[in-house]
């Protein structure tokens, strides 16, 4: 059913149509345009309130009073989100009036496309320009909504929505920015501040998860590609006359595999669980004394062993990616 939205406004490289969550899997087309007009609505939004943002930065503000009966003029009125706690009662009435407002008046004054409510400022006698100012429209939208939400996440952080992160000294992510795995270009990232309580011992315990998921990610992005080219010739399971040849490749193998065998995996995995992978408190996270990264040089050592963090992050998205195309 997704096919019949391929050819719709939006769908651009490098990801085409991109539909992660299987929303509109059922092909429903009142339900995909209703979607398409909010995502056009919130895209407006975001590149209104990145303006926001900006410009009192480079332009300054209105002289003169927000409020003449409270005293306050809008250069009193910080940027950001310090605004929200200066702002009279009054205003966030007109505010919110205003957005009832447009509201109504779109729901009653609706084109025959999404986000048309008859304001022609993007508009075209070609077809073919139209076309791409529209799709212009909804790249920039969905711009604007990860930089304002960038912008949201900086300022509570810093004070500022380009706050200098170098002056913000009280943040205790401080302590893991020196850490394997603080690689450009996103330097330490936790969107989830999962590491905000700044304790050492659950971050040695995640840095070695991340290090075991990344192995293991690795080593199923080769099983995937490896049986492509080659198997193992004879029997997998002589007593029930299963070759090699006869598993198929990728999620179908699941199915095949004899009961005898999970066990055999599952064994082996809680071998390797409960010989030395349940230990956070060594020196070295991810070290299970199997020493193939491995270098005299510390240098030469920190690199590789960033190297292999990097790896496997690429191999964690890389395998959902191929059961997401496999199944």
């Amino acid at each position: 059913p997704l096919r019949a939205f391929e050819n719709e406004l939006g769908v651009q490289e490098p990801v085409g149509f991109w539909d992660p969550l299987g929303l509109a899997a059922d092909g429903d087309s009142a339900t995909f345009m209703r979607r398409r007009e909010t995502e056009i609505k919130h895209g407006r939004v975001c590149m209104l309130a990145t303006m926001g943002y900006i410009t009192p930065e480079l332009t300054g503000k209105f002289p003169g009073m927000l409020s003449p009966s409270q005293g306050l003029t809008f250069d009193s009125i910080p940027n950001g989100l310090g605004a929200i706690s200066k702002v009279p009662g009054l205003g966030w009435g007109q505010i919110v009036l205003y957005c009832a407002a447009v509201e109504a008046a779109g729901a009653n004054n609706r084109g025959d496309a999404p986000g048309d409510f008859g304001w022609k400022l993007i508009t075209s006698s070609d077809p073919e320009a139209k076309r791409k100012k529209l799709a212009a429209e909804i790249a920039n939208g969905r711009l604007a909504m990860m930089a304002i939400i960038g912008m949201f996440f900086q300022d509570g952080l810093t004070g500022s929505a380009w706050g200098d992160w170098s002056v913000y000294t009280a943040s205790p992510l401080r302590a893991f920015e020196s850490e394997l795995g603080v690689q450009d270009p996103v330097g330490f990232w936790d969107p989830l501040g999962l590491s905000t309580d700044g304790n050492l011992q659950t971050f040695n315990r995640r840095r070695a998860i991340e290090f075991k998921h990344g192995r293991i990610s690795m080593l199923a992005c080769m099983g995937y590609i490896t049986p492509e080219y080659t198997k193992f010739p004879g029997f997998l399971s002589p007593s029930q006359s299963l070759k090699f040849s006869d598993v198929p490749n990728g999620l179908a193998a699941i199915s095949k595999v004899p009961a005898l065998g999970w066990v055999q995996i599952f064994c082996f995995i809680g071998f390797m669980e409960g010989r030395d992978g349940l230990k956070w408190d060594n020196e070295s996270r991810g070290d299970i004394g199997w020493k193939v990264i491995t270098s005299d040089d510390p240098e030469v050592l920190k690199q590789k062993r960033a190297a292999e963090l990097a790896n496997g992050r690429l191999a964690m998205m890389a395998i959902i990616g191929m059961f997401f195309q496999d199944g």
